[in-house]
């Protein structure tokens, strides 16, 4: 056996199981059907004659083990404050004289740190090149452009309004004709080859535009055809950018910001706290990394299990919110749940080492976390939320969460220090 796996061995006699046979049949009384009498009236003679008293032995099982799962960890208080698990649990018997069975307590492994500070992990330095900033205005401004209409010939990167038709061996063919059709020139919506043949072009002009439609192309009669598209132009289109003046300014919305260089200044500054963010999360993620490699523990495969059941619940609402059921995705990607599984494994067992590391840097380092330094977190996030501190500590898990919470950002900042 495992040195962390412990068995704890119970047995449920006399009138403990006889009560745990009586719950049960009042439960199974309800579903039964017995002649001459309604669901849940029957004697418990005419029930145990029609069914026998072993088709109660389940029920009474379940509750009995729940019974003596509350009564066994309030007698292994420290066994159950290491719990990564709610253990399992092995029937051994079971019989009209009573139950026996064993719980099979998976508790946290031994953990063995290695040097933890002096990793000798650098930070990356930042910097934002005037580049950026100007990139990121000229976003910006894309933000705000419009289209408007132009006099003279289509030239890439404007938008041409038209109709068409398409016909194959003189034949028009289905999904081929359309009318009053934006198409923004050199976006490749369209067969190649058909939007270069519309540059030059004027408002009010016909061409006959000649394709050959690709060899993979989705509809079967269509693949490596040639094609004709009958096309009038009714407008043309260029996209205006706005100029970086007042109009622009106000256009932005961004308070104190009316010239070029406070603009400049103000997306500098928020280009550089993006970094600053992601250098931060980089820095940290290499410093977990590196004590990580210092680290000796053997995982139990329920810690997995565990974390590999949450990471694909997350991954099931992240999809959800793109509008992909998680069966969706696994019929897309010809995949199933133990294949996303085994893909997540290192990641799982990473996140874990993780935490588990951590946890013992907290214990090594002796921090503690007040219920006043708790709650005082908790009112910070609740406002940060825009929730009441009570609401929030219900969704949080509540304050012992938080405690635990504060007690790992403090063993990460343990991380940092060197001599």
């Amino acid at each position: 056996m495992a040195k962390n796996v412990k068995e704890i061995e119970v047995k449920v006699e006399g009138k403990e199981w006889e009560g745990a046979l009586d719950k049960a049949f009042v439960k199974a009384n309800k579903k039964a059907k017995i002649d001459g009498f309604r669901p849940g009236k029957a004697p418990k003679d005419v029930f145990l004659k029609k069914y026998g008293k072993e088709s109660l032995f389940m029920d009474a099982a379940d509750i009995a083990i729940d019974g003596a799962y509350t009564k066994m960890l309030d007698e292994n208080k420290e066994d159950a404050l290491k719990l990564v698990a709610r253990p399992d649990i092995e029937l051994l018997s079971v019989d009209e004289k009573g139950i026996s069975f064993k719980f099979i307590l998976t508790l946290r492994p031994e953990v063995k740190l290695g040097e933890y500070k002096n990793l000798g992990v650098k930070k990356d330095k930042v910097k934002v090149t005037d580049e950026e900033v100007k990139e990121a205005i000229d976003h910006m401004r894309q933000r705000f452009a419009e289209n408007v209409v132009k006099e003279g010939e289509i030239a890439n990167g404007d938008t041409a309004v038209i109709d068409f038709e398409g016909f194959v061996d003189g034949k028009a063919f289905d999904g081929g004709k359309g009318e009053n059709y934006s198409l923004h020139i050199g976006s490749g919506t369209f067969i190649p080859g058909f939007e270069d043949q519309l540059i030059g072009l004027k408002a009010g002009e016909e061409k006959d535009v000649v394709v050959t439609f690709p060899k993979d192309y989705h509809a079967e009669d269509l693949k490596d055809k040639e094609a004709t598209f009958k096309v009038k132009v009714h407008e043309v289109k260029e996209t205006k950018i706005p100029e970086i003046d007042a109009d622009f300014f106000a256009d932005l919305g961004m308070e104190g910001i009316d010239s070029k260089e406070k603009l400049e200044k103000q997306v500098s500054e928020n280009i550089k706290a993006h970094k600053e963010m992601d250098v931060e999360n980089k820095y940290m993620d290499d410093l977990l990394e590196a004590a990580a490699k210092n680290v000796k523990v053997e995982i139990p495969e329920v810690m997995i299990n565990e974390e590999l059941d949450r990471m694909v619940n997350q991954y099931a609402e992240h999809l959800k919110m793109q509008g992909i059921e998680l069966a969706q995705f696994y019929q897309l990607t010809n995949s199933d749940e133990t294949a996303l599984k085994e893909q997540m494994k290192p990641e799982a067992e990473k996140r874990i080492t993780y935490r588990l590391m951590l946890e013992e840097i907290a214990n090594a380092e002796k921090l503690e976390i007040s219920d006043d330094e708790a709650s005082k977190e908790a009112e910070n996030l609740a406002s940060k939320y825009q929730m009441e501190k009570d609401e929030f500590l219900k969704v949080f898990g509540g304050l012992e969460i938080v405690k635990y919470d504060l007690k790992m950002r403090k063993a990460m900042e343990i991380l940092k220090e060197s001599k």
